[in-house]
């Protein structure tokens, strides 16, 4: 679905990837927004789970961002801990600062949103931005995300926040 005028094109992160990813984790934005996560890019990279989708997107061939969406009950670390069926978890992120603020966070976004709800038995859409990052939190907020609970996850102290099939239908989608 275009909204922005901006279409992304996902594709499968894959080994090929690992310098690209290991740079754009180590950016300040990025390092802000996850500071006690680590990826284990290498191994990741050469596993492809049936509960995961790791995807580079890019815009006219150019490497913009990230997005790892999940099943969160099927995955094998159980970081959600107990969650119901049928739900999808979102870790998005641009690579270079550069390419902040220009909509494209938006759009991925919405995309990854779309290719969620794409299977007729997701329910929701779950995310867990830092608790402190009201930057973060307000964009999700935007999407139509409703706050949920303040959790703690390894070190981090998150904000989750829930988006249900039938209010993404109704958020009204800018041109």
């Amino acid at each position: 679905m275009l909204r922005l005028g901006i279409m992304f094109k996902f594709r499968s992160a894959t080994i090929d990837d690992l310098a690209l990813l290991r740079h754009w984790d180590e950016q300040p934005h990025t390092v802000a927004s996850d500071p006690n996560d680590d990826w284990g890019w290498e191994t990741e990279l050469l596993r492809s789970p049936e509960w995961r989708e790791q995807l580079i997107a890019e815009l006219d061939g150019r490497p913009i961002g990230f997005v790892q969406i999940i099943d969160p009950l099927l995955e094998d670390s159980h970081y959600w801990g107990e969650v119901s069926a049928n739900l999808r978890a979102i870790d998005i992120w641009i690579g270079e600062a550069d390419d902040l603020g220009k909509g494209y966070g938006t759009e991925m976004m919405r995309q990854a949103i779309d290719r969620c709800f794409a299977a007729p038995e997701v329910s929701a859409v779950i995310i867990d931005p830092l608790a402190s990052n009201m930057r973060a939190r307000k964009f999700y907020e935007r999407l139509g995300f409703s706050f949920v609970e303040n959790r703690t996850f390894d070190e981090d102290f998150c904000a989750v926040y829930s988006l249900d099939r039938n209010a993404w239908k109704g958020v009204v989608q800018p041109r």
